[in-house]
Parts: structure tokens; sequence; C-alpha cells
């Protein structure tokens, strides 16, 4: 499995990406907010390009927004892999992923838990990804949702070349369970961010 940090819950984030800019982690998780999606606004765009400019991994942005299209296309020209919207907003999906793809990034869609997974069904062979929420979204240091990872089933039989992501309340516990559902990228925060042997987790983390 690939990994993505998820720098949320850090104090200094320009800093502590620098730190793992000597990792072996594969991505940033970049949790964008605009305080309606979410009750949390976080990470601006000018906060997300200085984290692109002293960053070495490719970027991961999850668009926790109602307005996608406005972050979009501010997010040019960019060391980014993929872009994330949520299912359950009320726009144009289609469109969203075309204009993602037209910046050259992959394009994947967020499922909340307690979102009818059949909702992703219509978008799942133009995207690249799924983001599986195993926590509410919007907040760091959640516990994990076993039971979200059933979707993860769902959704290769449907799909088996889409990349599979899961979000919220991953540790050291549950990495195992995880691996086994068939996931390919696990976004890891406070685990990871609020320990001081956070290179030891995140190697062990990667060696599973």
């Amino acid at each position: 499995m690939k990994l993505s940090v998820s720098i949320l819950s850090t104090d200094n984030k320009i800093d502590y990406v620098k730190k793992l800019n000597n990792t072996k982690t594969d991505y940033i998780h970049i949790d964008v907010m605009d305080g309606l999606f979410v009750p949390d606004t976080k990470f601006s765009i000018e906060e997300v390009k200085e984290i692109n400019n002293v960053s070495n991994k490719k970027l991961d942005i999850h668009l926790m927004v109602e307005d996608p299209i406005i972050y979009i296309e501010k997010l040019h020209n960019m060391n980014i892999n993929n872009i994330t919207i949520h299912i359950e907003i009320d726009k144009d999906i289609d469109n969203l992923i075309d204009k993602i793809h037209s910046l050259g990034y992959q394009a994947r869609l967020a499922i909340s838990p307690n979102t009818n997974v059949e909702l992703l069904y219509p978008y799942l062979n133009k995207v690249e990804g799924i983001l599986i929420m195993s926590v509410n979204p919007g907040k760091g240091g959640q516990e994990f949702i076993p039971s979200t990872l059933s979707r993860a089933e769902y959704i290769k039989k449907t799909n088996n070349n889409l990349s599979l992501e899961i979000d919220g309340g991953v540790n050291n516990t549950n990495v195992d369970l995880i691996k086994d559902s068939g996931i390919d990228t696990i976004v890891v925060g406070s685990y990871i961010t609020k320990s001081d042997d956070y290179l030891n987790r995140i190697n062990n983390l990667i060696s599973v």
C-alpha cells in the first residue's frame, strides 16, 4: 500500500512537510475546507501553493467544499497527483471531473460513511480512484469505522482498475484489516503527526 500523510493536525505545516521530504511517504494529503461542506475552514489555495513549493512529494488534494470549481481552477501547474471531490455535493460531477482531467491530474470521488455507495456507480468508469471516508469528514483524530471497508468490495466488483484510498482513524491496529480489504492507499494523520516517533511509524505502515 501507498501512504499519504495528512498534515491537518500539524502545528507548523511547512516545517512538517519539509520533515516528510526525508521519509518514504508517497503523498502529502491536504484537506481543503470551506466552512460550508464541513464546519471548519482549512488550507487556502495560497497555503496549498506554499506547501507545493517546499514539498518533494506529490500532493493528494481533498476538497471538502460545496463549490469545488472555484478551487480546482486555481490548482494549475502544481505537483499534484490527484484532486478529490465529494459525491455528496449538489454540483455537476461530470463537469468537475472533466475540469480536473484538463489540468492533467487524476480525478477521485470521496464518499462519507453515511452516504449510499451506489451514488458512485455512474462515475466509476470516469475517475481514477475513490476515497472512502472511514470517519465523518472535517476533523482529525476520530476513531476508524470498520464497516466502511465493505465499500471497497462493492467498488472493486464494479471497476477493479480503480485506485482505492481510505481516510480516517488509520493506525497500526487496523492497517492489516485495511490491506486485506483491497485498499491501495492509506491516509494517515494524527497517528503519525502527533508522535515523536513519526519516522518509525511511517516505516512500519509502509512495510505492511
